[in-house]
C-alpha cells in the first residue's frame, strides 16, 4: 500500500465557474470514482434545490436533504469507504466565497468530488471526501 499523501482541495473564483477539483477516477470498488460519486451529488442538489427561490427558512432543511440522500445513496454505492459529505447553500447577491479543505490520504484509494449548482436566487456547493477502509 503507498503511503498516505496530503492532498489540498481549494474551491474559488467566480460562482458560475462549474469546474471541481476532482481526484481518482479508477473503477475499481477499492478506489474513489469520481465520475460516480459527481453524478449521485448532481442528481441529489438538482432534485432538492432546482425549481427553489431561497427562503432562510428552509436552507437547513434542503441541506439536511442533500447531505442525507447523498450519503445514503454513496453507502449503497460503495460499501469499502467511509464518506464525508460537506454542502453551503447561500443566497444568490453578489458575495464572494471561498472555501478550502486539506486531507492527508492515500491517493491510490481515497478521493473527493465536488459540485456547484446555481440558480436564479442561490448558490449550493457540496463536497464528497471518500476514505477507503479496507
Amino acid at each position: 500500500m503507498d503511503s498516505p499523501v496530503a492532498n489540498t482541495a481549494v474551491l474559488t473564483g467566480s460562482m458560475s465557474d462549474k469546474s471541481s477539483v476532482q481526484t481518482t477516477t479508477e473503477s475499481n470498488p477499492k478506489q474513489f470514482n469520481v465520475e460516480e460519486v459527481t453524478n449521485i451529488i448532481k442528481e441529489t442538489v438538482e432534485a432538492t434545490i432546482t425549481d427553489t427561490v431561497y427562503s432562510h427558512t428552509k436552507v437547513p432543511e434542503w441541506n439536511s436533504t442533500i447531505v442525507d440522500n447523498c450519503l445514503k445513496r454513496l453507502k449503497d454505492m460503495n460499501s469499502n469507504f467511509k464518506y464525508v459529505v460537506t454542502c453551503v447553500i447561500m443566497q444568490k447577491n453578489g458575495a464572494g466565497f471561498y472555501a478550502g479543505s486539506s486531507v492527508y490520504w492515500d491517493n491510490s484509494h481515497d478521493g473527493s468530488a465536488n459540485y456547484r449548482f446555481e440558480n436564479k436566487s442561490l448558490y449550493a456547493i457540496v463536497s464528497v471526501f471518500g476514505l477507503s477502509i479496507n
